[in-house]
């Protein structure tokens, strides 16, 4: 082991991604436009950011063995953090917005857009001649997904924890993602947007981990952060 905690590497031969809030974002117009409905003077950039500290306000909740990121609760509690930030801090007002997000374009529902890195940073990884791909806890549409926002053909697997029945942090899920790679747990790197899944779960199956942190709300954790995706494969290639 390093000194951050990380497995000692090997050269790298695999950049492998999460999904959602990371490959994929979160449609904050989309959110932003709903909530104007409701006579919420709001903007996506600023769902965005309220966002992004929900996440970081969660992650105690999905430490390995207390919560499923899939779980209604957890999505109730994502949301309500997410509005909290908002100032919006009604039950009622707060059950009415998840009412509308459950039933959001179904059954992919909020994160549909690529990121504005994705693309360039799939390719870069495919130019080092690495494997990439992506290994997401997800109701078994990623892979669709992925299709549809042109990102599917620039990975050489998906693995949906809808589909293969085990989920982040799970070490058996990274497994199978290295399996896939056909490469060493210490030639893999995984990206993530969650320090307690993503990072501690790569981890424990013995990849490096690299936690998103686009806005520095972090706080210092033991494993290298990026600002956005091109940072995170740059970090990976080092």
């Amino acid at each position: 082991m390093n000194r951050s905690g990380s497995p000692s590497r090997l050269p790298v031969r695999a950049v492998i991604f999460d999904a959602g809030n990371t490959l994929l974002r979160m449609n904050y117009g989309v959110i932003a436009d709903h909530l104007r409905t409701r006579g919420r003077v709001t903007s996506p950039s600023l769902v965005e950011e309220a966002e992004l500290r929900a996440r970081v306000r969660l992650d105690p909740h999905l430490a390995p063995g207390v919560s499923s990121t899939e779980s209604a609760a957890t999505h109730g509690r994502y949301l309500r953090y997410l509005l909290e930030n908002l100032a919006i801090t009604d039950d009622t007002e707060i059950e009415a917005i998840a009412g509308w997000r459950r039933g959001y374009n179904l059954p992919v529902g909020l994160w549909n857009r690529a990121d504005p890195e994705a693309l360039t940073a799939l390719r870069r990884v495919r130019a080092a001649g690495l494997v990439s791909g992506v290994i997401s806890n997800s109701n078994g549409s990623v892979r669709a997904i992925l299709e549809e926002t042109g990102l599917a053909e620039h990975l050489h697997f998906i693995i949906d924890s809808s589909v293969v029945g085990v989920e982040k942090p799970d070490p058996r899920i990274f497994h199978l993602g290295l399996r896939e790679a056909g490469v060493a747990p210490a030639e893999a790197v995984y990206v993530g947007d969650l320090y307690s899944v993503d990072v501690l779960g790569a981890r424990a199956a013995g990849l490096d981990g690299i936690l998103l942190d686009p806005r520095g709300f972090w706080s210092p954790r033991d494993c290298r952060l990026a600002r956005g995706l091109d940072e995170a494969v740059r970090l990976a290639l080092e």
